[in-house]
């Protein structure tokens, strides 16, 4: 029996649509949905930020810069209570991992993601990072982009190829629209998506990227979230310390995967104790940030302050608010201590129920990091000198490059969002370097090592990327006529004429594969009617050549026909019964076509 799709949409949407299959093309359709993708990831970051600084403001205004704050202690906890609630009883999602999502679904969702992705993460990482949550907002905030770009996609029924571009769109612009800096959104969905830069996806992209930057522009004027001014030109001399510094931001890119894959393993324990949760990892961030108050927030006026400091009255300021105002001397041990704790803070942001990302972070320990080799350097005189200001800056690319697996976005992003263009190739050199440093150790980025476990992470490798977004379930054919152990040759033989597959499956009463009988091997008794009351299925049958699980990746599936060279292979479920059978004809058919569709330009 068939059934219907019944379409739920509006009359006026119905009628719109038609008007725009009948009047507009399929490009320019898609540059229209580009440039207001591109809008509204625009003001979805607006709004995050001005919520955020809002609170801020509320909370911290009225604090003595030169002591301790006992309200830190408090804040980090409200903050992830509230948010904790937020999601259980208004959401009912989970939110988390906003980039490791849209991974999640460009490769096995069809790029469909739920609308309530469109504002619950702004909301929600609102109060989390607002509170103290030592996370960024810019995971979120791509989140909000791509799942912007994937319902308006939904709601005009566009197929798959054109929802993946959509998504990059979203994700692209929420980039550019947060650091003013498109040329970094346009490569950050080249490298961390994986979105294939077709020419019919660049354009799209591209009109996003300038779309958001510019209405950025309008609502927030030409101020942006840092502020460098170069004093120093770079010179050859410096090559050495560039690559000591890529060698050791690759270093801490590692620390930072590992330590926060540790943590989350320790917080999935408790995945049914949201108590137990927030009581750990509220405890432990309000300790952090009153003992550092650095990592309060993105931290990005402690980058500031790094950015900008001449000397070591400036850089003091950054232990305002701590245990260790006042104490110049300590200074390093103070930035080395927040570098190594951020990432704990992080994780334990998220982990005890809130909401944010990884990129500020990232950003936040590049410069630490940056700052710590050049003043360590400077202080020990290995070399020439390098200016920390500068440094600070080179460590945030190259931290985000071996994070984020993505160099080129580490170079563009803090190229356009500081107007350093000068210092491009110790940019280059230090993102590169980092990049190959965390390679030995890590196959796949921060984002993409959890799907990568799971074998569904999109790559630019096209036989992968389609074996990725292929699901079993929707080539396992299951029409199969089973047959019982105790039937006879004559009742096998009228099954055989129904059959359309070469194979019949032999199962007993509770569903489960017992064998197989294969057509082509009985032909010498099926014809022989005397034989008929002497053959049961149970003689007949033989084991498959290999069996199939429910859920097993494409991967392994196109591994199995090759190795084995079946024509057909059983399917069975969790409890070994079969669910059906897939066809290496089908397969096959299915793979050329995926192959062929995302060829095209």
């Amino acid at each position: 029996m068939e059934t219907t799709v019944v379409d739920r949409r509006p009359e006026w949407l119905k009628r719109l649509h038609d008007w725009r299959v009948e009047h507009v093309s399929e490009r320019m359709f898609m540059i229209i949905l580009a440039l207001l993708v591109g809008f509204f990831a625009a003001v979805a970051a607006f709004v995050l930020h001005w919520i955020i600084n809002q609170i801020v403001t509320l909370l911290t205004s009225s604090f003595n810069q030169s002591r301790a704050n006992w309200l830190y202690l408090v804040y980090p906890v409200v903050g992830i209570y509230l948010t904790s609630l937020f999601v259980r009883y208004i959401v009912k999602d989970n939110i988390s991992h906003g980039i490791t999502r849209i991974l999640y679904a460009i490769s096995s969702n069809r790029s469909r993601l739920k609308s309530h992705n469109c504002w619950s993460s702004v909301i929600a990482s609102a109060i989390t990072i607002g509170f103290g949550g030592s996370v960024g907002a810019e995971a979120p905030i791509v989140l909000t982009g791509s799942a912007i770009g994937s319902n308006l996609g939904q709601l005009f029924h566009l197929d798959r190829k054109m929802l993946m571009t959509l998504v990059g769109c979203g994700a692209a612009g929420a980039i550019a629209g947060i650091f003013k800096a498109p040329i970094a959104g346009l490569v950050f969905t080249l490298e961390v998506l994986m979105i294939d830069m077709t020419m019919s996806a660049l354009l799209p992209i591209l009109v996003s990227c300038v779309t958001a930057t510019v209405f950025t522009y309008i609502f927030s004027g030409d101020s942006s979230l840092f502020t460098f001014h170069l004093d120093s030109e770079w010179s050859v001399e410096r090559i050495p310390a560039c690559i000591g510094l890529g060698i050791a931001c690759g270093l801490v890119s590692l620390y930072f995967i590992r330590m926060m894959g540790a943590c989350e393993d320790v917080f999935s324990k408790f995945k049914d104790k949201p108590y137990v949760k927030l009581a750990i990892g509220g405890t432990t961030l309000s300790l952090l940030i009153f003992l550092f108050p650095a990592l309060y927030g993105e931290g990005y006026s402690s980058i500031n302050l790094l950015l900008n400091g001449q000397n070591a009255d400036d850089w003091n300021r950054i232990l305002n608010n701590s245990m260790f105002s006042g104490q110049g001397s300590l200074l390093l041990v103070y930035i080395a201590l927040v570098l190594f704790t951020k990432v704990v803070a992080t994780s334990a942001t998220n982990g005890g129920g809130g909401c944010g990302g990884t990129f500020a972070p990232s950003l936040f320990i590049g410069c630490f990091t940056g700052f710590l080799f050049s003043r360590l350097w400077n202080i020990n005189s290995i070399g020439v000198y390098v200016p920390e200001k500068n440094f600070a800056l080179l460590g945030m690319a190259g931290v985000m490059s071996g994070v984020m697996h993505a160099p080129l976005t580490g170079i563009f992003l803090i190229a356009e969002l500081t107007g350093g263009y000068s210092m491009f190739m110790p940019l280059m050199i230090v993102s590169v370097v980092a990049y190959m440093t965390i390679s030995i150790f890590e196959p796949h980025s921060i984002y993409g090592s959890r799907l990568a476990k799971q074998g569904k992470l999109l790559t630019h490798h096209t036989d992968h990327a389609v074996l990725t977004l292929m699901n079993l379930d929707s080539v396992i054919e299951r029409d199969y006529l089973g047959v019982e152990p105790d039937m006879e040759l004559n009742e096998i033989v009228h099954k055989i004429s129904r059959s359309h597959s070469t194979v019949l499956p032999v199962l007993d009463a509770g569903g489960k594969l017992l064998g197989e009988i294969d057509i082509m091997k009985i032909r010498n008794v099926v014809f022989r009617i005397e034989l008929y009351h002497h053959f049961k299925a149970s003689q007949l049958m033989t084991d498959p050549k290999a069996l199939l699980t429910d859920g097993m990746q494409m991967r392994q599936v196109m591994r199995t026909f090759d190795r084995t060279g079946a024509n057909w292979l059983p399917v069975l479920d969790a409890e070994n019964r079969l669910k059906g059978y897939i066809s290496r004809q089908r397969i096959y058919t299915m793979y050329r076509k995926m192959v062929a569709d995302m060829s095209e330009d």
